[in-house]
């Protein structure tokens, strides 16, 4: 490929992703069937994509980019690898559903039981938002309370119980950040800020035995990459287990990203309940939930909290997560992938230095996100300004533009995959800088 420009770029050709927008308009509300997707804060219409393959994508005008999106994140070995393909091929001659158990769902969940010690007994379901939906509900079934405390910054889903943003004062109530939940939903949630101690206090103190479990994203990454110190996950741990209380680490994004442990093992901490998602389906459709026999035990049939899904342990998507999670599960995967993340990052930082440009990387793993501010530890969700997205609009099109795919969103972290070659990541950082240079000039 050589897209590479040192000045500003001609913007791409769009007509046909713009043409099937309009057509989608009329089928979908605002044209897509998730918000994000709409590029409302980026520049242009919504690039329709036609195929991947490894590191690559293409568009509906024959566009080629370099993805960093990977999904929104679980294609963590890329688009089309022949492993998954090929189990899921020979899946599909077989059915596609059935509704009913299968050796494959006992295969997979031996695969994530014998390789993460964290959970003792896992249920298979069809997306992250349900994991984290179900989790909530065995969370306030095992502990008899109802109250939830979440943090600002942090995304668990869109399931009514989370769908909440924080109000004014140091410990509040949640307000509902989408019509349709009703106050008295959002009113057993409680958002405080992270990395506020005092204000986790204070919640236990005005809410004694009331709080049934408290929830974090592992590492938060929906809204920034807002990494916690070490010391804050533990008094997490240490003040939940004192009250009664439940600690769910939803790990959505960081759970087989990190490694198979995800962020419970880089924080060294054992939450109650541990949620996970479509990473363990090789990306198809599918999410999990896991904890102790004790916990799980209470799930039916049984125990008392309900849950259930017609699509859950899909024969398809089980036969994806084997063909994937074998692939993480060989020695140094991990390591090879932050070792490369980390040399591709290490680079930008020395010329975002050398350049002086106010922009700070931060980086966990295989996930990175830029941030358009002096401050090199952003850890709350108010930390970030809002008015540094502006910087990121013009980033994301002069990447577009040079063939580089990032997420519509300058709140949304980037991924590195296995599929990543040398030669993607020389032509990606050549990028980055030439359109950093028109950011800044």
């Amino acid at each position: 490929m050589n897209y590479i420009m040192t000045t500003s770029t001609s913007d791409i050709s769009r007509k046909k992703s713009a043409e099937l927008f309009e057509k989608a308009k009329a089928y979908f509300p605002g044209g897509v069937n998730s918000p994000v997707r709409a590029f409302k804060s980026v520049y242009g219409t919504p690039l329709f994509i036609e195929r991947g393959d490894k590191a690559h994508l293409w568009d509906a005008d024959g566009n080629e980019f370099i993805d960093y999106c990977c999904s929104w994140g679980p294609l963590i070995l890329g688009h089309n690898n022949e492993e998954i393909r090929e189990a899921v091929q020979a899946q599909l001659g077989k059915g596609l559903s059935f509704g009913a158990p299968t050796a494959l769902e006992n295969q997979l969940a031996e695969l994530i039981l014998n390789n993460n010690k964290k959970i003792e007994k896992i249920r298979f379901v069809s997306s992250g938002t349900e994991a984290v939906m179900s989790a909530i509900r065995l969370a306030r079934g095992y502990t008899k309370r109802d109250k939830i405390v979440k943090f600002e910054g942090c995304y668990h889903g869109h399931s009514d119980s989370l769908l909440v943003k924080a109000g004014s004062g140091l410990v509040t109530f949640g307000e509902t950040s989408s019509a349709g939940v009703p106050q008295a939903f959002a009113d057993e949630t409680i958002v405080i800020a992270l990395n506020d101690k005092k204000a986790l206090e204070q919640v236990f103190a005005d809410f004694p035995g009331q709080i049934a479990a408290v929830i974090i994203e592992g590492v938060p990454a929906n809204n920034g990459l807002l990494i916690q110190d070490k010391d804050y996950i533990h008094f997490l741990r240490d003040i939940t287990k004192t009250n009664g209380s439940l600690l769910i680490f939803d790990e959505v994004i960081t759970g087989f990203r990190l490694g198979f442990e995800g962020a419970s093992k880089y924080y060294d901490i054992q939450p109650d309940i541990l949620t996970y998602g479509k990473i363990i389906g090789g990306g198809m459709p599918v999410g999990a939930y896991g904890a102790s026999h004790e916990i799980m035990g209470s799930i039916s049939p049984d125990g008392a909290v309900y849950q259930a899904g017609t699509l859950s342990g899909n024969p398809v998507a089980m036969a994806a997560g084997i063909a994937a999670l074998s692939i993480l599960a060989r020695p140094g995967f991990y390591e090879g992938l932050e070792k490369t993340t980390q040399a591709f990052v290490e680079e930008l930082r020395a010329y975002i230095a050398e350049k002086n440009y106010e922009l700070n990387i931060s980086t966990i793993g295989s996930i990175f996100w830029f941030a358009f501010s002096s401050n090199a530890n952003i850890q709350r969700a108010d930390e970030i300004d809002p008015t540094s997205m502006e910087k990121y609009k013009v980033m994301h099109r002069e990447l577009l533009n040079r063939g580089i795919y990032f997420g519509p969103s300058g709140y949304e972290v980037g991924f590195i995959s296995a599929a990543h070659t040398e030669e993607d990541l020389k032509t990606t950082l050549t990028a980055i800088k030439a359109a950093l240079d028109l950011v800044f000039q």
